[in-house]
């Protein structure tokens, strides 16, 4: 028998060399060579004789009632507003985070039929998660496969509108010399169940691992050939979750629903405003409120610094939920133009809740909450801070302001700071205080008590 062929492929981006590299040479990637064996018989692509089919785009139809709603508000949003037929979407996340949790839970609010294919978990223990979760649908089918070719068949035979498959990492194609999990099943298994679903009109739901630095597992084209990909975050150990949409098709990028998970599933939570900020310290410094738009809904979230002297040669700077090298500008703009002394001190900054925020809105919110934290004053804890911090020190103008000032007036705050040059799109609040400031000692000024 012939020794088998050997290659190395990248595990991030798919590149591959007869010899293992230490570093990619596509990606920059480190250590992310995986070995796979080379296909004695690979799928041969021949040219078609057969008819090509195609349409006038005004003869096409298409409208959004065609979209298979999930009956779970939070999911539907990120989504776009419900499943498209035929497309593909990706749902990553750590183990244990609920992402089974939450599909099953889609599933069986489905009005339509629904396969779930799972490859980790027997029948017996579908069933026992089922019972816990109080799911109870005619239309909910289950199956325990890892077989492409088996799965392929069982959606032949059931005609199902929605196929889940939990997970990507488990599923096989037997034509294939690899194990399951390699790049290469996970990248051929993709493809095929997508032209199966795209030929036959079902939406997929794929649920995908994520590596030890929280990036998806597998290659990175598995992100390009889906239509959406999904990331559900939170501490393992905390009840809330946030699923956050990283890509679509078919809907707003960088959309977001709030989750939080009780002994009998995940429930969504309507009002993630008012979850942020509701358990903050009023007469604590360092604590401001801010507006930050994700995808089409506008958050508020508490923005927490602690400021400390330093008692080594090198000051910390720890950021958690912001961009650490925005914090570093930002910390040098507070220094050269506010004239605060920071080269010397520790700087904490925190956005409660365990949001992520890269939204540049966030700026002047963060440099209050740390001349707050610095000069130990408290800020007002009935006004919202917006705005986007210049080199120079000016306020920048941000986009979305009159979703932002509703947001804060819906939650009883009494005064907002923005950008100057925003004040001409905004029209009559009677119930909230608009004030326009211009440059960064203006607006901290004015919040600090």
């Amino acid at each position: 028998m012939a020794k088998p062929k050997i290659k190395y492929i990248c595990s991030n981006c798919g590149y591959d060399s007869v010899r293992w590299l230490g570093k990619c040479p596509e990606c920059d990637s480190w250590s992310s060579f995986v070995e796979e064996v080379i296909e004695n018989n690979p799928r041969k692509i021949t040219a078609s004789t057969g008819k090509s089919s195609y349409k006038k785009i005004s003869e096409i139809e298409a409208t959004e009632e065609a979209r298979i709603k999930t009956e779970i508000r939070e999911f539907d949003r990120v989504l776009g507003g419900g499943l498209i037929p035929g497309s593909v979407i990706l749902l990553a996340g750590d183990p244990g985070i609920g992402k089974s949790t939450l599909v099953m839970q889609a599933a069986s609010r489905i009005k339509e039929k629904v396969l779930y294919v799972t490859g980790e978990e027997s029948l017996q223990q579908i069933k026992l998660r089922a019972s816990r979760l109080k799911v109870k649908s005619d239309t909910f089918y289950v199956a325990a496969e890892t077989g492409l070719r088996n799965i392929i068949a069982a959606i032949e035979d059931l005609k199902p509108k929605v196929v889940i498959v939990d997970s990507i990492q488990t599923v096989y194609n037997s034509e294939l010399e690899n194990s399951p999990g390699t790049v290469t099943q996970i990248r051929e298994c993709t493809a095929i169940l997508m032209a199966d679903a795209k030929k036959k009109n079902y939406s997929v739901i794929i649920i995908g691992h994520v590596t030890k630095e929280g990036a998806i597992a597998g290659p990175k084209i598995l992100e390009h050939i889906v239509d959406a990909v999904l990331q559900f975050e939170g501490e393992s150990k905390q009840s809330f979750r946030i699923l956050r949409g990283l890509k679509n098709r078919f809907g707003s990028t960088n959309e977001i629903g709030i989750f939080e998970m009780h002994d009998d599933g995940l429930t969504e939570v309507k009002n993630p405003s008012e979850l942020f900020i509701n358990e903050r310290d009023r007469n604590t410094s360092g604590s401001v409120v801010t507006s930050s738009i994700e995808g089409t809904r506008p958050l508020l979230i508490e923005v927490q610094a602690l400021v400390t002297s330093s008692n080594f040669g090198n000051p910390q700077r720890v950021a958690t939920g912001f961009d650490f090298r925005r914090l570093s500008i930002l910390l040098a703009v507070l220094e050269k133009r506010g004239g605060y002394r920071l080269s010397a001190n520790n700087v904490f900054l925190n956005m409660a809740g365990g949001v992520k925020i890269d939204e540049p809105a966030v700026d002047l919110a963060v440099c209050c909450s740390i001349a707050s934290s610095l000069l130990d004053r408290v800020a007002d804890s009935a006004t919202v801070v917006i705005g986007e911090v210049g080199l120079g020190g000016e306020i920048r103008s941000v986009g979305h302001i009159e979703k932002r000032i509703q947001e804060a007036e819906k939650l009883g705050f009494r005064r907002i700071i923005i950008p100057q040059n925003n004040i001409k799109s905004v029209k009559h609040n009677s119930g909230i205080k608009v004030v326009p400031v211009e440059s960064l000692t203006e607006a901290v000024t004015l919040i600090l008590k």
